[in-house]
């Protein structure tokens, strides 16, 4: 296990230029983009009085749940030479790369959180165990979906291009650059289902105290994630030897 966490880190952003800066510069670079284009649009943010902390309480949930869930998902091709051992089985490849992006993540969140609310006057009370339990939130949602995907990706490839086309929009309906409450309906209804819905509507209720986010429901993102993680490691268990000679 130790040896894969240590090739993970050599592999993905040890040999990039920049290294794991790049993990912190690319959340950093999506809400300067953001708010710059809505500061231009609107007075004020729909929640609080800063622009950078409403988009980051977006754009880090849904980054930590993309990067996680899309490493699990190559899991298995990625570590292929390594898992001909029989010492090392997939759960040792998945773990790996959980164990890793959760710490990655969790570092990016927590210095471009202090970073924020250091140079800025938010006037933000953290509610820290309303932002741990969204974190633990998304991290689960993106084991689960991850898991099921390394399935399916590796024995049905051509769900590789499905999954990004339908990933395509998820950015736009995820309520980053603005809150579920403001959607309309019947469109706030088709919204729920949406996970990361969820997710980003917890972060955010631990950001601003008078935010209740009454929609989240805990429930259905843990139930969701649970069922597909352990349908995927049931795949895994029953069909890995066949994903390793495809």
């Amino acid at each position: 296990m130790t040896a894969l966490v240590l090739r993970e880190m050599g592999t993905t952003s040890g040999r990039a230029a920049g290294g794991y800066l790049w993990a912190i510069l690319e959340p950093v670079g999506g809400i300067v983009l953001l708010t710059l284009a809505f500061s231009l649009l609107f007075r004020s943010p729909p929640l609080g009085t800063s622009f950078p902390v409403f988009y980051a309480t977006g754009v880090l949930p849904f980054m930590f749940y993309t990067d996680i869930s899309g490493k699990l998902a190559q899991a298995i091709r990625f570590s292929k030479p390594l898992l001909f051992y029989p010492r090392l089985t997939f759960a040792d490849a998945l773990l790996a790369r959980l164990l890793l992006g959760i710490l990655t993540q969790a570092v990016v969140f927590c210095v471009v959180t202090a970073g924020m609310l250091a140079i800025e006057d938010t006037r933000t009370h953290l509610d820290i165990s309303a932002v741990v339990l969204g974190v633990a939130m998304v991290a689960t949602l993106a084991f689960g979906i991850g898991t099921m995907n390394c399935f399916l990706f590796g024995m049905f490839p051509v769900w590789m291009r499905v999954w990004n086309i339908l990933n395509r929009p998820l950015f736009i309906i995820s309520c980053i650059f603005y809150t579920f409450e403001s959607v309309p309906r019947p469109f706030q209804d088709y919204l729920w289902y949406n996970p990361l819905v969820h997710v980003i509507g917890q972060v955010r209720s631990g950001f601003y105290p008078t935010y209740e986010a009454e929609f989240v429901s805990l429930v259905y993102v843990f139930g969701l994630s649970l069922v597909l993680l352990t349908s995927g490691l049931l795949l895994l268990h029953r069909y890995h030897r066949d994903l390793l000679d495809l």
